[in-house]
């Protein structure tokens, strides 16, 4: 199968690697060579330290970066399916979709990595929403099994079906989830992530303590802060606006601090600072 990543951060780039890991042929695109540069570095990091620790061969790893391939531009696309992974925006999204329905081959399902936005909504921009679903990897894609498989109101059972047999064969586990804000996944996550940080706001913890009730208290593996460092604060931001938008509920509502980390840049572990320094 040809599959085509939109997209070549540190999504994207997890996504292609497991494609490719898994037989298929990727084809990766993003805005500039110097994006899609950085993600095939990325991925050939990634795979040189499963070489190290015994979980891949030399071959093996030569023969996953071979099936990847470098796109700078989405253009006559032929490919059997086509995985937007860009940035958690919907204007984004919508244009990207316009794109790829002009571009790929009449054939092409066309899948978006979206955590938080309405399928229904970016599918209805292509001529094609019967073949439009949601593919929602979590983040590092390498190593988190989940993948939310996510219908909008038009998808075909046959693109479902499709899509959930993919990732299955990727060796993830496909949840069928049903296309309201935030699916489950960060309907659930990010409102505790978004309290954790108000419990900063107010005052009542230092981002230490919080993370660490929560790391000892409730068995996460990690705490709600250095979680959101890790995601990106200005995605976690996003994706409560489209919560918070999208329920008109007010216990969606963005902590302000939030918001003020994000306007002054401190995005977590990518910009080097955000509840903690890195």
């Amino acid at each position: 199968m040809k599959i085509a990543v939109i997209g070549a951060g540190q999504m994207g780039a997890g996504i292609a690697q497991v494609a490719a890991t898994s037989g298929h042929d990727v084809l990766l695109n993003d805005r500039s060579p110097e994006y899609i540069e950085r993600g095939l570095a990325g991925i050939e990091k990634n795979l040189d330290r499963s070489v190290e620790k015994g979980r891949l061969t030399a071959a093996d790893r030569n023969a996953v970066l071979g099936r990847i391939s470098p796109a700078p531009a989405i253009e006559s696309l032929d490919v059997d399916l086509a995985i937007e992974a860009a940035t958690e925006r919907l204007e984004i999204k919508l244009e990207l979709f316009r794109l790829l329905d002009a571009q790929c081959s009449a054939n092409a399902r066309l899948a978006s990595n979206t955590s938080s936005i309405s399928i229904t909504e970016i599918a209805a921009v292509t001529a094609r929403p019967e073949r439009a679903i949601g593919m929602h990897f979590m983040n590092p894609v390498p190593v988190m099994q989940l993948v939310e498989i996510i219908r909008g109101i038009a998808t075909s059972q046959e693109t479902f079906e499709f899509t959930r047999d993919l990732a299955a064969q990727m060796g993830k586990t496909p949840v069928e989830v049903r296309d309201f804000p935030g699916f489950v996944s960060n309907r659930v996550l990010m409102p505790m992530i978004n309290e954790a940080i108000y419990t900063v706001y107010e005052g009542v913890a230092t981002p230490e303590a919080i993370d660490t009730v929560m790391k000892l208290g409730m068995n996460h593996p990690m705490g709600p802060l250095t979680l959101a460092d890790f995601i990106g604060l200005d995605t976690c931001l996003a994706i409560m606006e489209v919560l918070h938008d999208g329920f008109g509920d007010s216990k969606y509502r963005p902590c302000p601090l939030l918001r003020q980390y994000v306007a002054a840049g401190w995005l977590g572990r990518k910009t080097g600072r955000g509840f903690y320094t890195y």
